[in-house]
C-alpha cells in the first residue's frame, strides 16, 4: 500500500472480483482488473458523498447485522438512480464491501478515509434536535425516522435528541424557549406544516437573541447559525428568506411562493375539497380556471440591481452557483472570511436602496417567488431562473387577458416555452413589494379577523384533534404571527369561501386571497421584503443532472472508463 498525502492506492477484492483502489484528492475510486491486470469499469465515489466507514460486513438495511470479519470493511455513500428513472436526481444509500489482503491494510484504508471525510466534509453536523411529527407520513412519522434516517446518522457519526410533538406549533414553541447549546441544526421529520414551525421558530429565536424585531418591515434581520434540516445532507445551503409583514406586524416568513389572484383561489378553494386528497388541486385549478376571475390593485416595488442578474437571462440557479457565490460577499462585505454572519449587516441600507416603482391595473395573478418553484408538473417552475441565495426574488405580474391566453400562460409552465414571452405578463427582479387594493374597493380586515377568530374556535370545538394532534397543512395555517406575542388562528375552510365566487354566482368577488407557501393570509394589503442567506439547510443546492453523471471529470486517469456509482 502507497501511502502519501496526495494518493493511497492497492489492491482489493469486491466478491470474487479484484479491484484498483484509490483514494486520491476528493475521489475514492475502484477499478476492476482482469486477470492479465488490465482495467475495465472504474467506479469512483466523492469523499464528501461518502456516508461512513465500518470495519467488518455491516447492513443496516432493512436491519443492522454486523459481521465482525478481519480483512473485511464496508463502505456507505451516497448513490443516484440510474439515468433511465423517470426521478433521474434521487439519491439513495449506496453499500460496497471490500476484503483486504491483511486486517493492518484493512485498518489502514478505514483510518484513511474516515481522515479524508473529515478533511472534505469539516461542516457536517455532529449534533441535532430532530422533531418528529407522528401524524405525518401517513402516521409512520415514527418509524420513517427510526428505520431510515436514525441509521444514517449512527453511521454518520452524528448524535441526535429526538422530540416527538402532541400539539401544533410545539417544535416552534421549544425552539423558541428551550437551550440549544450544542446543538448544530433542527431536523423535522414532517410536512410543510412542521418545517414552517421550525423556520419561524429559528428566525424567531435569532432575532430575539439580536435584541431585533421582526414587525419591522424595513428592518433588517440578522442570519441564523442555526441551521434546518428536511433531508440531511454534508454540505449547507444559504437560503432567501421573504418576511411577509400586514402594516406593523409580521404575519408570516415565506421560502417558495406568496401568490394573489389564481394561485390564492386555487389554494381557498382546494381547502373546501380536503376529503379528494391531492386530486383536489387539479379539480380547484380547472374550476379557478373556469371562473375567470381577475382583481384590481396597485404593486409597488423595489428593483434589484438589474447589472446583477435578470429574471430573464436564461441561467438556473445549481449547486455552486455563481450569483449567489457572489452575493455573499454583496450582502455582507464586511463579514470577515471566518464568519458569514457578521453583526455589520449592509442589505437594504437606505443609502443604497434605490426607487421604489408602481403598477396598478386588474391582473389576474400577482406571485413574488424567492426561488423557481419547480415541480414535476412545472420542470423548469414558475421562474426558472430565480436565485435561492441572492438576496432577491422573482415578481410576476399577468395583467387580465382573455381565459385563451391565460391558458396559454399556464401550459408554458409544462414545457420549455418562455412562459413571461407574452404581452400581458412581466417579470421584475426585486428586494421589496407592496400590495394595496384600491381606495373603492377596501374592506374591513378587523371585521373579517374578528369573524376568523369565531370560526377559528367554533371549528376547534368540532375538531379537537386538529388543535391537538394535526401537524398537516389545516393545522399549520394556523401559525401565522398577528403581532407581537398574540397568535390568531385562520380556519380556512369557513372563513375564505367568501372570496370565491364558484360557477354559479352572480356577483364576482372584489377580493382574492394570498397563497404564502400553502398557507392562506388573514390579510389583503401585505407588505414583502426579502432577506437574503437569512437561513441555512442542510443540503446541497440544486444538482444539474448532467455534473450529477460526471463524477470523474477532474480525475486525470479517468480516459473515459469511469462510470456512474449508481451502476
Amino acid at each position: 500500500m502507497e501511502i502519501n498525502t496526495l494518493r493511497v492506492e492497492s489492491s482489493l477484492w469486491i466478491g470474487n472480483k479484484r479491484y484498483r483502489a484509490a483514494l486520491s484528492g476528493w475521489y475514492f475510486s475502484w477499478t476492476e482488473l482482469d486477470k492479465k491486470n488490465r482495467e475495465k469499469k472504474t467506479v469512483s465515489v466523492r469523499v464528501a458523498e461518502v456516508i461512513g466507514v465500518e470495519d467488518g460486513r455491516v447492513e443496516i438495511q432493512p436491519q443492522k447485522k454486523v459481521e465482525d470479519t478481519e480483512r473485511d470493511f464496508t463502505l456507505f455513500y451516497v448513490k443516484r438512480s440510474g439515468r433511465g428513472s423517470s426521478q433521474g436526481g434521487l439519491w439513495c444509500l449506496g453499500r460496497t464491501q471490500f476484503t483486504c489482503p491483511s486486517r493492518d491494510l484493512r485498518d489502514q484504508w478505514v483510518t484513511q478515509l474516515r481522515t479524508a471525510l473529515k478533511t472534505h466534509s469539516p461542516s457536517r453536523p455532529h449534533r441535532l434536535l430532530v422533531f418528529i411529527n407522528p401524524f405525518g407520513g401517513k402516521k409512520r412519522g415514527k418509524q420513517i425516522y427510526h428505520s431510515l434516517v436514525a441509521p444514517l446518522f449512527e453511521l454518520a457519526g452524528i448524535s441526535s435528541h429526538v422530540v416527538v410533538t402532541e400539539r401544533a406549533n410545539q417544535a416552534r414553541d421549544h425552539i423558541l424557549k428551550k437551550d440549544l447549546t450544542g446543538f448544530d441544526g433542527v431536523v423535522c421529520v414532517g410536512g410543510d406544516g412542521m418545517f414552517s414551525e421550525l423556520l419561524h421558530g429559528v428566525i424567531g429565536r435569532t432575532q430575539q437573541e439580536a435584541g431585533l424585531s421582526e414587525h419591522d418591515p424595513s428592518g433588517v434581520l440578522k442570519p441564523c447559525d442555526l441551521h434546518i434540516g428536511i433531508i440531511p445532507a454534508g454540505d449547507s445551503q444559504p437560503l432567501d428568506v421573504c418576511a411577509v409583514h400586514h402594516k406593523s406586524s409580521l404575519v408570516r416568513y415565506s421560502v417558495s411562493l406568496v401568490g394573489y389572484g389564481f394561485y390564492g383561489d386555487v389554494l381557498a378553494e382546494s381547502e373546501r375539497h380536503r376529503w379528494m386528497g391531492p386530486l383536489r388541486y387539479d379539480y380547484s385549478g380547472c374550476m379557478v380556471y373556469l371562473c375567470n376571475q381577475s382583481y384590481q390593485g396597485t404593486v409597488q416595488f423595489l428593483p434589484a440591481d438589474p447589472g446583477l442578474s435578470s429574471p430573464r437571462d436564461k441561467t438556473r440557479c445549481l449547486s455552486g452557483c455563481r450569483v449567489c457565490s457572489e452575493s455573499t460577499e454583496r450582502l455582507f462585505p464586511l463579514s470577515d472570511s471566518c464568519s458569514l454572519y457578521s453583526d455589520k449587516l449592509s442589505q437594504y441600507s437606505n443609502q443604497s436602496e434605490g426607487e421604489w416603482m408602481s403598477v396598478a391595473g386588474r391582473f389576474k395573478c400577482i406571485s413574488l417567488t424567492c426561488m423557481s418553484s419547480s415541480c414535476p408538473k412545472s420542470p423548469l417552475g414558475l421562474s426558472p431562473s430565480a436565485h435561492l441565495a441572492d438576496g432577491t426574488g422573482d415578481l410576476i405580474l399577468v395583467r387580465d387577458t382573455n381565459p385563451l391566453s391565460f391558458l396559454t400562460y399556464l401550459h408554458r409552465h409544462t414545457t420549455s416555452q418562455d412562459q413571461f414571452d407574452l404581452p400581458f405578463v412581466e417579470v421584475h427582479r426585486v428586494k421589496a413589494i407592496k400590495f394595496s387594493l384600491p381606495p373603492g374597493e377596501r374592506y374591513d380586515e378587523d371585521e373579517d379577523e374578528e369573524k376568523m377568530d369565531h370560526n377559528a374556535e367554533e371549528e376547534a370545538m368540532e375538531d379537537p384533534d386538529t388543535v391537538q394532534g394535526g401537524h398537516d397543512s389545516r393545522s399549520s395555517s394556523q401559525q401565522h404571527l398577528a403581532g407581537p406575542g398574540k397568535e390568531r388562528g385562520t380556519p380556512i375552510k369557513s372563513s375564505m369561501r367568501e372570496f370565491l365566487c364558484g360557477l354559479c354566482c352572480s356577483k364576482p368577488p372584489a377580493v382574492s386571497v394570498w397563497n404564502c407557501d400553502g398557507e392562506i393570509l388573514p390579510h389583503i394589503e401585505i407588505s414583502c421584503r426579502v432577506h437574503g442567506q437569512l437561513v441555512r439547510l442542510f443540503a446541497r443546492g440544486i444538482e444539474d443532472d448532467g455534473k450529477a453523471w460526471g463524477l470523474c471529470e477532474d480525475s486525470r486517469n479517468c480516459k473515459g472508463r469511469c462510470t456512474p456509482h449508481s451502476r
